[in-house]
């Protein structure tokens, strides 16, 4: 053997024990496995869902691609917003049979996820700005040009998608996620919920520390604002958990990110700030659940129990070695304190392959609660059957 390959295959012996030491040390973490969700499986499978007894669920409609963030107008008119699709629906349901029967694109955007109405018009928060269609019941399918409310949001790459909706106060609440993965953001107004009047005027922040809300509600005896937040990435699969959060007032911080669920400081962050200066989630919803889209139910369709309960959806985890989420969660308030979470409906998840994934929910005039879908493009109808 030559002393070149003498040296040669001693480095290679050594790579191999190299190699060896570093699994053996490793072995007892648990790596977070990147671009993980669920495989998806073609089709729409209505008899895979679990729910209580006495519910059903049906097709609201089916030909909604991405379909994401609704909102509904007092004449019926379900508008809904998306994401990569860059779409905006209307859906009428002409028969008031409901279901859908005719689906309109009336309006295209830069990931046009939140929509409201107010007044006639209908609001749609794009990545970098908000913009208003007025009387656009009227003109359905001749969609009139859009009216730039606010175009200075920030620009960034992540959690660049908005929610909206109209508060109790008149106000738009339009939340601003964290331009990163963790960080701490550049702009004081990443990393917030913030809230305006109808025409951009009156800009504030109203919550800080909140690193992704894709989901908000107010109490409907109160008043008061409850809203959903999507932890940090890349601590392993079992952290940190996903809240819902209560903010009944202005000017709260809750911790984003120097703090998460509560109790877990940031292993970057954590020593600028402790956990005890801010404020703890209400409830923590799960790691990596993807908690998104959340209602107060204000029915009278479902049992008493479910009256101005909390609906919430969690659209699935896509970073954990086993997904979880993909179904719709039930929480249960006594007074402003969480006494009951559990799964309402779930079975868009099956083994490690989803079908759907549920973005967004809705309370309709009669009291049925649609859930949108962004996977299987497809609105659901849960109504009640004692």
């Amino acid at each position: 053997m030559s002393t070149r390959s003498y040296y040669r295959n001693l480095l290679l012996i050594a790579a191999i024990a190299l190699i060896s030491f570093a699994a053996a040390f490793l072995g007892g973490f648990v790596l977070p496995r990147r671009n993980m969700q669920a495989r998806p499986m073609a089709g729409i499978h209505l008899d895979k869902i679990k729910l209580p007894a006495g519910f059903e669920i049906q097709v609201y409609s089916d030909q909604v691609p991405g379909a994401r963030s609704m909102a509904l107008s007092p004449k019926g008119t379900l508008f809904v917003g998306t994401r990569e699709a860059g779409v905006v629906y209307a859906l009428l349901d002409h028969a008031h049979a409901n279901r859908a029967d005719e689906v309109i694109r009336i309006a295209h955007g830069h990931e046009p996820n939140g929509v409201a109405f107010r007044d006639g018009s209908l609001y749609v928060a794009e990545s970098a700005r908000l913009v208003r269609y007025d009387n656009i019941e009227d003109r359905l399918k001749n969609p009139p040009p859009p009216v730039v409310v606010r175009d200075d949001f920030p620009h960034q790459s992540d959690h660049e998608w908005k929610y909206l909706r109209f508060g109790p106060d008149g106000k738009l609440y339009v939340p601003i996620g964290a331009p990163c993965n963790i960080c701490e953001p550049p702009d004081k107004r990443q990393a917030t919920i913030t809230r305006m009047n109808a025409d951009g005027s009156d800009f504030q922040i109203f919550a800080r520390g909140v690193r992704n809300s894709v989901g908000f509600d107010w109490h409907p005896v109160t008043h008061q604002l409850w809203f959903t937040d999507n932890g940090r990435d890349l601590l392993g699969d079992d952290l940190p958990s996903d809240e819902l959060n209560f903010a009944p007032e202005i000017g709260m911080n809750f911790g984003y990110p120097y703090c998460h669920q509560g109790d877990l400081p940031d292993p970057d962050f954590g020593k600028k700030h402790p956990c005890s200066e801010f404020v703890p989630p209400a409830a923590k919803m799960g790691p990596h659940v993807a908690t998104l889209g959340m209602r107060f139910y204000t029915g009278n369709m479902f049992p008493s129990e479910y009256k101005n309960q909390i609906f919430i959806a969690e659209h699935g985890s896509w970073n954990r070695s086993i997904p979880i989420g993909y179904r719709v969660a039930f929480v249960r308030l006594d007074g402003n304190r969480v006494v009951e979470q559990k799964i309402f409906a779930e079975g868009w998840l099956q083994g490690e392959q989803a079908w759907g994934r549920p973005v967004d929910v809705l309370v309709m005039p009669d009291g049925a609660l649609l859930v949108s879908d962004d996977r299987a493009g497809t609105i659901y109808r849960i109504t009640y059957h004692p």
